[in-house]
């Protein structure tokens, strides 16, 4: 391991159990920050009403170290926006954010709006497929930020625990994450080879920060995130925090494969003089006695900066919308 990341490690690698949400309400307090969770979701009414409610009871109704809960909505056809509401969120369409800027589907669009609807001086993002979730999760993402004026972005990382036809093992999720992003970070950014989860759907920053980024669609964000955000700030100011397990639903290889194709047609985008002659991902079945050849669009779209748009305001009203 190179000495910088080893130095890295040792700095910037905390412990969410570490963090005591009263001490952590204190110091919100004393810095005058205001806290948006946002849980950007599409067809997750099975998880995401457990997540709000956990959320409102521990950390809004509890401690109140958070100020908003916010769930955008991406186009769901069950539940999920009903769940969401009845469980305490604010619910906004994706749609109905910014119209006059077209629609880009994807879990980046989600991500890039919510920093439009929302009022926290401090962000942090939860997926809304997760499984038994827990609170300190985002305590943990919040806790460098509260304790650290010098760091600005939070990523979290645990263990993965894969769903097989024996049984739940321990480790085993990640696919994309071994076999195409940590490859990718080693060979083109290995200052960020420190990171344990690039690809996690957990994290937190400072508005500021996070504001003056593009985000890029589809899954794909993640990754652009973590290099724009480490050019931008510098490796110092983002860290990662230990969460312990995160469960979550699996998805097939072949789906995997064409979140594999955005990740890496996000790194490529960021590599100066390297052409992307196609954006497209074939891959085949089996149909009777013939194999098929599917083709994918695995291209991603970039949405600019926040803080360009016409109308931003950045963080507004303490407490907006909670």
């Amino acid at each position: 391991m190179r000495t910088d990341v080893a130095h890295w490690l040792h700095r910037r690698t905390f412990r969410a159990l570490d963090y005591d949400p009263h001490l952590l309400l204190e110091r919100k307090r004393c810095q005058d920050l205001t806290v948006s969770v946002v849980l950007p979701a599409l067809d997750e009414e099975r998880t995401v009403g457990a997540i709000v409610t956990a959320l409102r009871r521990d950390l809004v109704d509890g401690v109140p170290l958070v100020d908003e809960v916010v769930v955008v909505d991406s186009g769901s056809t069950d539940r999920t926006a009903a769940c969401a509401r009845d469980a305490g969120a604010r619910v906004v369409h994706v749609d109905d954010v910014l119209p006059e800027r077209g629609h880009v589907p994807g879990k980046g669009e989600a991500l890039w709006k919510s920093l439009y609807v929302t009022s926290g001086d401090l962000l942090a993002f939860v997926d809304s497929d997760l499984v038994a979730f827990d609170p300190v999760f985002v305590v943990g993402l919040l806790g460098p930020l509260l304790t650290d004026p010098t760091i600005g972005y939070v990523k979290g990382l645990y263990d993965r625990p894969l769903a097989t036809s024996e049984g739940l093992a321990p480790t085993g999720g990640g696919r994309v994450t071994e076999l195409t992003a940590r490859p990718l970070l080693g060979a083109l950014w290995p200052h960020l080879s420190g990171f344990v989860q690039p690809l996690s759907g957990e994290y937190a920053g400072r508005r500021e920060l996070l504001e003056q980024v593009p985000f890029v669609s589809h899954y794909g964000v993640e990754l652009g995130l973590l290099i724009d955000l480490a050019e931008l700030a510098g490796i110092d100011a983002l860290a990662q925090v230990d969460l312990g397990t995160r469960r979550h639903g699996h998805q097939s290889d072949a789906a995997l494969g064409r979140m594999a194709g955005q990740v890496l047609q996000t790194a490529l985008a960021r590599c100066p003089g390297v052409g992307v002659p196609g954006d497209t991902l074939v891959q085949y079945v089996r149909t009777g006695m013939a194999i098929e050849a599917v083709t994918w669009e695995v291209g991603v779209r970039e949405r600019p900066p926040m803080r360009t748009v016409p109308g931003y305001r950045g963080a507004r009203v303490p407490g907006a919308g909670r």
